[in-house]
């Protein structure tokens, strides 16, 4: 099978020499919507059009290439042999076009498009919605489609342009930056001080109602002051897995909390939260921003991770 030889302009439509056989770019990005998203109707989504055109844009291409490219059945949707051979020369070509689109759009210097983003549910409404807002003053031409959820998102099959993360990172084939690292704490109500005291030492804590952030397991904090460690063991009085329902509860005085600063902020600012046990916290979870390549950034991703960055430093 030759590569691609050549783009060829037209007032028409974009078109180029694929295997000798003149093939449309709209039906090169209709074929790899529809095998990277498993469908049809969810590639004629991303594609913003019908699955009825979708699938007539594919038929057209393996007349074409007098080729079939896809298994259709009323279950499921296979991909064949020459279809994928098709699939990953078609990327590459518009890998390169997207990478040329990229770097017109750099020696422009400015955002444009839409942004698509992913980040975890609690910490999309504790931080990136507000790095979000931020953006869209800073660059208002912007449009953002964001995404929070507690799933693992493949961002390369699901049109990301960049993923928050928070922890530790697997390995993979993405890029990533770190942001910044969410701080701990420990946190209680004034009046819970007030009822139960305020303990001056970790291992106090095992005789106070603890308030905990786990879905399960051994019920432990692994406190660090500089290099010194403590494990206290802790019988819960809540045990919740959201920082947030951990934080509502510590402000009605229930029990003591350990909570990431940024969230219990507001909690300190209204004065319904104490810090104690100041000098004592966990170890600091890192945050990242994840995107596909680091060859490229595109000048929308790299304004909205440098934003993002910045606000760790505030």
């Amino acid at each position: 099978m030759a590569d691609a030889t050549r783009l060829k302009n037209t007032t028409e439509k974009d078109t180029l020499l694929f295997m000798d056989t003149t093939i449309d770019l709209i039906e090169l990005r209709a074929l790899t919507a529809v095998i990277e998203r498993g469908s049809f109707t969810a590639a004629a989504d991303a594609l913003e059009t019908d699955k009825a055109h979708v699938s007539r844009i594919v038929s057209r291409l393996e007349n074409k290439l007098a080729a079939q490219l896809l298994h259709r059945s009323t279950r499921r949707l296979s991909v064949t042999e020459i279809g994928r051979e098709v699939y990953e020369r078609a990327s590459g070509i518009l890998a390169a076009l997207e990478e040329t689109e990229a770097s017109v759009a750099r020696s422009k210097g400015a955002p444009t498009g839409t942004l698509k983003l992913t980040a975890g549910t609690e910490f999309g409404l504790l931080a990136v919605n507000g790095w979000i807002a931020d953006y869209f003053k800073t660059y208002p031409e912007m449009r953002v489609e964001a995404e929070f959820t507690n799933r693992v998102t493949d961002i390369i099959h699901e049109g990301f342009d960049v993923a928050i993360r928070v922890g530790a990172l697997e390995d993979s084939e993405l890029t990533a930056r770190k942001l910044g690292e969410l701080e701990y704490g420990i946190f209680a109500s004034p009046a819970y001080i007030k009822n139960r005291g305020e303990p001056s030492a970790p291992e106090e804590l095992e005789n106070h109602d603890i308030i905990m952030f786990a879905s399960g397991g051994a019920a432990s904090w692994r406190l660090v002051r500089g290099r010194e460690v403590a494990k206290i063991a802790v019988m819960p009085r809540y045990r919740v897995n959201n920082n947030t329902a951990a934080m509502q509860m510590a402000m009605d005085g229930i029990g003591i909390a350990l909570l990431p600063k940024l969230l219990a902020a507001r909690g300190i600012e209204e004065r319904t939260l104490t810090q104690i046990l100041r000098e004592w916290g966990s170890i600091p979870v890192p945050v990242h921003a994840v995107f596909a390549s680091s060859r490229y950034i595109t000048p929308k991703v790299r304004a909205f991770v440098d934003l993002a960055a910045e606000a760790f430093k505030s």
